[in-house]
């Protein structure tokens, strides 16, 4: 099973001891680095085994060599700083690639690996190792966490190919040790070739190589860029100066032999260069702006797949590579001017910085006056939109106005647009009214229910609308309804709470038996109207079911024992009236009292 290891970011070059190809297939032989390295020229072998048969190291696995090792590279570094270090190891898409860190100043004994990836590389990445993908690649499971490190560490790093064949590999150190130590990260005197580490340059900088040896006789030096070493005519001071990638050797004679002879790799990675950028005015609405969007402009022709555009707020920190602002950017009002580097993936020492472009943020115009209105019925006009209007803005409505507020005396739906018009850009915001017409309330009846001496009632409500309703003086409720309401007389009241009217009733309540049977048993003999005495002479009229005045009983009568002149009336419905005087001593009849009962023989 292959396991994933995590990975880390900025880029070092690595030092390699005298080996054509700069790379070391053994541990014991493993090449001493102090920074990135170019692109290697590939393994070819694991040499002896360096785990003893062991069935596993961390998470690596046999491999199809049967050990763990196949093509394998051995590195080792000193650390001499303290912070997060992390390293890229790049390399074709295309081959698979393994590696493992191992914490040890001695091959004998390694221990496990602190960090280790075996994962495959279906998703054919061009990174692996510690801390972030420099691609910016989240789900790349070739990637293990940072690792924390202290002056004086040593550290083995194997690479390995898991393949038959591989184009070779680059490494590059990261992490923010690199942005605190820039010069001391990584100890450099674990190096001990003449010529140094393996080298990766920009093409806009001239690399010296220097053999100084004290007391030689002198210098002859040597190029290989794929034929074989070739002598430099010409060249036989200490130092030689260069800018093309090869393999270089020098030869230093000594008076007495043997001579020495040192090798190194040099590449140089193409410098990028950073095309203008327009300036930009956004508008702060949703207060985010995609820097993506400048990329194309700053790459200009060159492949954003071979490149890096990040965005910084100070030119010191575009030159250092350090603080890079988001790529969804918080905007405010206001101009601000962003600096932008491009930096290659290869290589990211190769960067240029030169260019800026400034970002205005252009305010949107924020609407927040009241989106819905109670107007009342026959209204002269009520006002809508925008009290406190900014001079500097546009105005239009849906129905063609260009003030920041009008006058309606319509129900519906007004819609204002505001423009703000800066650097030629318009930033726009719509806010729509909902005018509804509120009717003055109307009582069309009011329900008595449970008729008894403690009674509920419900003020019927014909209109529909926002309203409160009150029982004679008594506080204002939301609910039409009423409970615990004692005989008599009241008044009900219903107020539009939007301030277009109320209404008042007087309302009688009353009690009634819905049924009798004067049949001379004693019960249920009379029928009658309870808590009638709570009026001023009242009258009851009882009728049968044609209209027909059967009788009219005042307060002191007993009740109705079911007779027309003396004679019974037969068994059915029969429907009653109630009338009273009021304050003004006029008879008047109370209203929504017209309900019939039961005669039952």
């Amino acid at each position: 099973m292959r396991i994933p290891v995590g990975f880390l970011c900025l880029f070092m070059m690595l030092a390699l001891s005298g080996v054509s190809a700069q790379v070391a297939d053994d541990c014991l032989n493993a090449i001493p680095i102090c920074s990135n390295t170019p692109v290697n020229g590939g393994t070819s072998g694991y040499g002896i085994d360096d785990f003893n048969n062991a069935p596993n190291s961390g998470c690596l696995e046999p491999t199809i060599t049967g050990y763990i090792e196949s093509n394998s590279a051995w590195y080792r570094f000193r650390t001499g700083a303290t912070g997060e270090l992390g390293f890229n190891i790049g390399f074709d898409s295309s081959e698979d690639w393994d590696f493992a860190l191992y914490k040890a100043s001695d091959c004998a004994a390694l221990g496990d690996p602190i960090r280790c990836n075996f994962f495959d590389n279906g998703d054919e990445d061009t990174y692996m190792g510690v801390g972030e993908d420099p691609t910016g690649n989240a789900t790349n499971v070739q990637y293990e966490d940072w690792i924390q490190v202290a002056p004086g560490e040593d550290y083995y790093l194997l690479i390995n190919n898991f393949s038959n064949s591989n184009s070779g590999f680059s490494i590059q150190f990261s992490g923010q040790i690199f942005v605190t130590n820039p010069n001391d990260a990584l100890d450099c005197s674990i190096v001990n070739n003449l010529l140094g580490a393996p080298i990766a340059a920009c093409d806009n900088e001239t690399i010296i190589l220097d053999a100084t040896t004290t007391g030689a006789l002198g210098y002859t030096w040597y190029s290989d860029t794929g034929s074989g070493f070739q002598v430099l005519v010409g060249e036989t001071a200490a130092t030689l100066s260069l800018t093309t990638s090869a393999m270089y050797r020098v030869q230093v004679a000594m008076p007495a032999p043997p001579n020495i002879i040192s090798e190194v790799q040099v590449a140089f990675s193409i410098a990028p260069t950073t095309d203008p950028v327009m300036d930009e005015a956004v508008c702060v609405e949703s207060g985010i702006y995609d820097l993506t969007q400048k990329d194309l402009e700053a790459l200009g022709v060159q492949d954003p797949a071979t490149h890096v555009v990040s965005y910084h707020s100070s030119l010191a920190d575009a030159t250092n590579g350090i603080n890079a602002l988001p790529k969804q950017y918080s905007v405010s009002s206001g101009t601000e001017v962003i600096y932008v580097r491009v930096s290659s993936l290869e290589n990211p020492r190769c960067f240029d910085a030169s260019e800026q472009f400034s970002l205005e943020g252009v305010i949107t115009p924020d609407l927040t006056f009241d989106d819905a209105i109670f107007i009342c019925e026959n209204t002269t006009g009520e006002p809508i939109g925008e009290f406190f209007p900014n001079a500097q803005y546009t105005y239009v409505w849906d129905s063609g106005e260009t003030t920041p507020s009008i006058l309606v005396t319509q129900a519906g739906q007004y819609t204002l647009t505001v423009t703000n018009t800066t650097s030629g850009l318009n930033c726009t915001a719509s806010r729509t009214v909902n005018v509804v017409v509120s009717e003055v309330p109307v009582i069309s009846e009011v329900l008595i229910n449970d008729i008894q001496t403690i009674n509920t009632i419900e003020i019927v409500n014909e209109v529909v609308g926002n309203f409160e309703y009150q029982l004679d003086v008594g506080p204002f409720q939301p609910s039409s309804v009423f409970t615990e309401v004692s005989p008599g007389m009241h008044t009900v009241t219903i107020n539009d709470l939007n301030g277009c009217g109320s209404v008042s009733e007087t309302i009688i309540v009353v009690g009634f038996s819905t049924f009798f049977t004067p049949n001379g048993d004693g019960t249920n003999d009379f029928w009658h109207v309870i808590g009638i005495e709570t009026l001023q002479e009242p009258v009851v009229q009882i009728y049968d079911r044609f209209g027909k005045l059967l009788i009219v009983m005042e307060e002191d009568y007993l009740g109705w024992d079911g007779t027309y002149n003396g004679s019974p009336v037969p068994a059915s419905d029969y429907w009653f009236k109630v009338s009273y005087l009021d304050t003004n001593d006029q008879r008047v009849e109370a209203k929504y009292i017209n309900n019939h009962f039961s005669l039952i023989r």
